[in-house]
């Protein structure tokens, strides 16, 4: 508790030298938390810890900040995936240079056991995938599992090599807060790129 001036009380009550009402203190930490809070819709809030193409562990959290891009591949898949990837290329090639600053490209892989983060590097060189603004990630089974979940994702091993799964893009904000999908393969990506634009250029 404050008085006027610097003189602080252990607890609630009136100041014994002028008599008037004390005043509960703000702390930093406080401050600190409510500047820090994020919404129980936000990915932020999954705990699984994820290992990058680089070989870095990370959880969801450390990618707060910036606008997500996220899709779920898997590196041995020939049908699907490499349309997918290339609808995430052809997205970022309509992004001003400008906007990339606050913009990450993330997949996640559905095939933790073959794609290891060496296997994620090489495919992600392979792709020209492999810039500032491109990660890809490497989780256990339940942790994948999980994030499909909140991605209304669904996957399932068809052979030992093979999986069927949806085909879904997800915009989140800086704040982890799912924005837009957009569903399908080669699909019109314009409104995926209007909502980039928007989160972007408002964070700029």
């Amino acid at each position: 508790m404050k008085c006027e001036g610097e003189k602080t009380y252990p607890e609630a009550g009136s100041c014994p030298v002028c008599k008037m009402d004390l005043q509960p203190m703000e702390t930093e930490n406080s401050k600190e938390l409510s500047d820090q809070d994020i919404s129980e819709e936000s990915i932020f809030n999954l705990t699984s810890k994820w290992h990058t193409e680089e070989g870095n562990e990370i959880q969801l959290e450390d990618l707060k900040g910036k606008t997500l891009v996220m899709v779920m591949i898997y590196t041995s898949c020939k049908a699907a995936c490499p349309r997918l990837v290339a609808d995430m290329r052809n997205i970022e090639a309509q992004i001003p240079e400008a906007n990339l600053d606050d913009l990450r490209f993330v997949l996640v892989s559905i095939d933790p056991k073959i794609d290891t983060p060496e296997r994620l590097k090489a495919f992600a060189k392979e792709n020209m995938m492999d810039g500032e603004q491109w990660t890809f990630l490497q989780g256990t089974e339940s942790s994948v599992q999980e994030f499909a979940n909140v991605l209304a994702v669904k996957y399932k091993k068809i052979s030992p090599i093979d999986f069927s799964h949806s085909n879904i893009i997800s915009v989140f904000n800086s704040q982890g807060e799912l924005i837009h999908q957009q569903e399908g393969l080669g699909v019109d990506n314009k409104e995926t790129v209007e909502a980039i634009l928007q989160l972007t250029q408002g964070q700029s």
